[in-house]
């Protein structure tokens, strides 16, 4: 079956408010025998014939009438689904939007995009979910407008990215530690003589730096594996145990804690900010990401 010509309903919108064939083909710009051509395609469409005469005069049909508002809406509304976007304006935009990221970025950066959204636009809320995983998911179905974390690699290869910031390894110890009694700089034997408390997420708990350690044949004596940071932090803080964390990602949450520099060269990781190619043309998620880089992001 074939579809309908949709631009005969733009001929139907000016008939409708026309009552008049002439009258109609001058609001849409063509001639009056286009008009008429167009609406003999309308009559043997819909089996009705729209106008009809009244003594000196035309009138519409009792059906043409009842589907007047209708068809005016729905001219309305493709108009408007057409038109290109209107420039976006913050302090008048309504919106929830769900950002994905772990416990120490909302700790650490938090407040300050709080601040900037409650300045730029007060009728925005943000809600901060945890991650799940980073393979994009939550992204591809639409419940997640950004995502903050490091890319991995079974990370949707659709999924949109943007640098914020680079990020590299701390040691931390609770206050008193014996490691840190020497000065505060710590040997890798000495190091690798304690008991750590290692990250564990997606079932891998072989996180970048025991991929360094073991590419020099060397391991970390782990107690006890846990899935987030600011947990690996707490148990740190009330135990010998030594964590392993990244530096800027954790700023928030390491009050009480002791940080010193790890032995060895360790590789930086890159924090960035996921999107799906769906919202790239959306502008309110353009705003978000835009505040997210310029409250977090560095060159």
């Amino acid at each position: 079956m074939s579809l309908p010509n949709l631009s005969l309903l733009y001929a139907l919108d000016a008939l409708l408010k026309e009552e008049s064939i002439a009258g109609a083909a001058a609001r849409q710009g063509v001639s009056a025998s286009a008009m008429s051509r167009s609406i003999a395609q309308l009559r043997d469409l819909l089996g009705d014939q729209l106008l009809v005469r009244a003594g000196a005069d035309f009138v519409l049909t009792q059906r043409a009438l009842n589907m007047r508002d209708e068809v005016a809406r729905l001219v309305s509304e493709a108009e408007m689904l057409l038109r290109s976007p209107q420039e976006l304006r913050p302090e008048t935009m309504t919106r929830r939007f769900v950002v994905s990221a772990g416990e120490g970025f909302v700790e650490t950066y938090g407040a300050d995009l709080i601040t900037r959204v409650t300045a730029e636009a007060p009728n925005v809320r943000l809600n901060f979910v945890s991650k799940v995983d980073a393979s994009g998911t939550d992204l591809r179905h639409g419940k997640v407008d950004v995502e903050i974390g490091v890319i991995a690699d079974h990370t949707a290869p659709e999924i949109r990215t943007r640098a914020l910031y680079r990020d590299h390894f701390v040691g931390v110890v609770r206050d008193g530690h014996r490691l840190l009694q020497n000065g505060g700089t710590v040997s890798l034997e000495s190091l690798l003589a304690e008991r750590h408390v290692a990250l564990q997420r997606g079932g891998v708990s072989m996180g970048p730096v025991d991929q360094v350690l073991a590419a020099h044949n060397l391991e970390r004596d782990i107690a006890v594996t846990v899935s987030c940071f600011s947990t690996a932090l707490s148990i740190a803080r009330r135990s010998d145990l030594v964590a392993a964390v990244p530096e800027r990602s954790t700023r928030g949450l390491r009050t009480g804690l002791q940080v010193f520099n790890l032995p060895m060269k360790w590789p930086k990781v890159t924090v960035s900010m996921m999107w799906h190619p769906r919202r790239d043309g959306e502008a309110e998620n353009q705003w978000l990401r835009d505040l997210l880089y310029d409250v977090c992001g560095t060159t």
